[in-house]
């Protein structure tokens, strides 16, 4: 019997050995080019083009984040990106709100409403675009950073999530707070939102990539150049400098780590998030 049960152990220690050596080969796999992708970036063109190709900078060099940033507008790109990062962090917010209306306040048509919410995730957003696109042009918003910035204030998805996480907070707890004195208000910046940690954790890791990542709503909504994401300027730097590998390699590591940076620091917090959420 000890035997066996000492078999088992063997066989599930080889076992855990066996996962941890292939999903460390898949990890350098799939990390081997964003690794190249960066220490190509600190190369000069030259090095880059050579025959024999080197994995670590033979020359480093940082001409060609310093390029991007004298001569292809990449600061006004970064200044127009976290601009829209930061106002989608206010839409963060009336999200919040939103859900906790949905979960924790009866009104009529509630359920209704919130189906009707729902139903617009089924809807794509390129088939919205151009309505979007014809009302913002009637109020004169085209070419606005105010029009880059008010589609993606509210969303769906969001206020599902927080809809479905505060629906488990005690109602007692909130009549406690409100028997205390506390406003509607208080009780929900100094209540709610802390015990809703988890979950905004998540939403604001999902909304910080999504701000960073814009792309296709500023290009169609945006003709002045001065309104362009870094998204939308890593794309002119492939047209305009299609031969320039080094500087590309530039833009995209400028796009790329600052989202890796952040996955790896929160990340715990995206899984346990998305755990709870399932749970709800």
């Amino acid at each position: 019997m000890k035997s066996k049960v000492s078999d088992a152990k063997k066989a599930y220690k080889m076992q855990q050995w066996i996962a941890g050596i292939v999903l460390t080969l898949g990890g350098l796999l799939v990390a081997i080019p964003f690794i190249w992708m960066i220490l190509s970036a600190f190369k000069p063109e030259s090095e880059v083009l050579q025959l024999t190709p080197s994995l670590w900078p033979e020359t480093f060099t940082t001409e060609n984040f310093v390029y991007l940033f004298e001569n292809m507008n990449f600061g006004v790109y970064l200044r127009n990106t976290i601009i829209i990062v930061l106002c989608s962090f206010v839409g963060l917010f009336f999200n919040a709100m939103a859900g906790y209306a949905f979960a924790k306040y009866k009104f009529k048509g509630r359920e209704k409403l919130f189906y009707l919410v729902l139903a617009t995730m089924m809807i794509p957003g390129q088939v919205t675009m151009i309505p979007v696109y014809l009302i913002l042009n009637q109020m004169g918003l085209t070419n606005t950073m105010a029009g880059v910035v008010l589609p993606g204030l509210v969303g769906a998805f969001s206020i599902f999530l927080f809809r479905q996480f505060m629906s488990t907070i005690p109602d007692e707890l909130l009549e406690a707070a409100r028997l205390d004195g506390a406003s509607e208000f208080r009780v929900f910046m100094q209540l709610v939102l802390p015990i809703s940690k988890p979950i905004m954790a998540v939403q604001g890791i999902l909304t910080f990539i999504a701000g960073w990542n814009s792309f296709l709503w500023p290009l169609i909504i945006a003709n002045d150049e001065s309104l362009y994401t870094l998204s939308v300027g890593l794309s002119l730097l492939k047209g305009q400098y299609g031969g320039n590998f080094a500087l590309q390699m530039a833009g995209s590591t400028f796009m790329v780590v600052p989202i890796v940076i952040i996955f790896i620091i929160f990340q715990k917090h995206i899984i346990e998030g998305y755990t709870i959420s399932g749970m709800k």
